[in-house]
C-alpha cells in the first residue's frame, strides 16, 4: 500500500484493487494494489513501458481494465465511470487546450464539458485566470503562449470544476527550469486552496522530490517500491538520490529507452511546450 505521511489520518481518495490490463499476451499492468491518501501529492514513477499510462487511462475511465477495479472518492471506475469523471481531472502529455481559442474561450468551453453551473462559470473562469498568472493573457490566443503558459492554462482547465482528484501525466515535460518551477508553485497553492489531491507520472527524479508525498515505482506492470522519497533514498544508502533508487528498481532495463511510440510522444510533448 502507498499513501502521503504515516501521520495523516485521511481517508484514501484513490483506492486500486488487483487492477490488471492485458493486450494480447501482454500484460501491461499486473495485479497492481494501492491506495492514495486525501489532499496529498503522490507520485507514480517508472521507466517508459512500465505501466504508468495504461494505469492512468484505466484510472481516468479512458481504458476499460481486463480484471480488478479502484474506487475514487468511493466510485468505481467500472460501475461507475460517469461518476468517476465528475470526481477527477486529467492532463495528460499532448496538447489538450485549442490553440485557435483564447485563453479565456479554452476555459469556457472546458466549464460547459464539465457541467459548472452557469451562474458560477465568469466567476470561476475569472478566479482560474488569475489564481493561473494568466489575466493579462486571457483574450490572446492559446497557441501564442509559452510552454509554461500552456501547461497553467490546462491545470485551470482541468481543475475549473473543484476536483476530488487530479492526474498530471508528465506535467512539466519540456519545460525551461523557470516554466517547470512556476507550474510547481501553482500544484502547491492547488493542493492548499482547493484541498485537491493530486496524481503525477514524471521521469523527473527533482521534481518527484519536490513535490510528491509518496511515491511507487512502477517495473513491469508491477509496483516495485513505495514510501515517501526520504524512505526510499534511505533504502539505498546514506547518500543516495532518487536516480540511484529509480535506478535499481528499474535496472538494465532503463537503457533501453521505451518504445517507438514512446519516444514519439515525449518528443512531440517537449516540441509544443519548448
Amino acid at each position: 500500500m502507498a499513501g502521503a505521511a504515516p501521520t495523516d489520518t485521511s481517508p484514501p481518495i484513490l483506492e486500486i484493487l488487483e487492477l490488471t490490463k492485458r493486450f494480447g499476451s501482454l500484460v501491461a499492468v499486473d495485479r497492481l494494489t494501492l491506495s492514495v491518501t486525501s489532499r496529498s501529492i503522490f507520485g507514480l514513477l517508472g521507466q517508459n513501458g512500465a505501466g504508468k499510462s495504461t494505469t492512468l487511462n484505466m484510472l481516468t475511465t479512458l481504458l476499460p481494465p481486463t480484471s480488478g477495479t479502484a474506487r475514487i472518492a468511493g466510485r468505481d471506475i467500472v460501475r461507475d465511470p460517469g461518476g468517476v469523471r465528475r470526481e477527477i481531472g486529467y492532463v495528460p502529455q499532448l496538447l489538450s487546450a485549442d490553440g485557435a481559442l483564447t485563453g479565456r474561450e479554452n476555459l469556457l468551453l472546458s466549464a460547459r464539458l464539465y457541467d459548472v453551473p452557469h451562474a458560477e462559470q465568469q466567476s470561476r473562469i475569472a478566479e482560474a485566470l488569475a489564481f493561473m498568472g494568466l489575466e493579462d493573457a486571457a483574450n490572446r490566443l492559446a497557441r501564442t503562449y509559452s510552454g509554461g503558459m500552456v501547461r497553467r492554462l490546462e491545470l485551470a482547465q482541468a481543475m475549473l470544476h473543484r476536483p476530488a482528484l487530479l492526474f498530471l501525466d508528465e506535467p512539466t515535460i519540456g519545460l525551461d527550469p523557470v516554466a517547470r518551477h512556476a507550474v510547481w508553485e501553482r500544484l502547491r497553492e492547488s493542493l492548499r486552496k482547493y484541498a485537491m489531491t493530486v496524481v503525477i507520472t514524471t521521469h523527473d527524479m527533482e521534481e518527484a522530490e519536490a513535490l510528491c508525498d509518496c511515491i511507487s515505482i512502477m517495473h513491469r506492470g508491477r509496483i516495485a517500491e513505495s514510501g515517501s522519497p526520504a524512505v526510499l533514498r534511505a533504502r539505498i544508502g546514506p547518500h543516495a538520490t532518487l536516480d540511484d533508487v529509480f535506478e535499481s528498481v528499474a535496472g538494465s532495463d532503463a537503457d533501453e529507452g521505451g518504445t517507438f511510440r514512446d519516444t514519439r510522444v515525449t518528443r512531440r510533448t517537449a516540441q509544443r511546450l519548448g
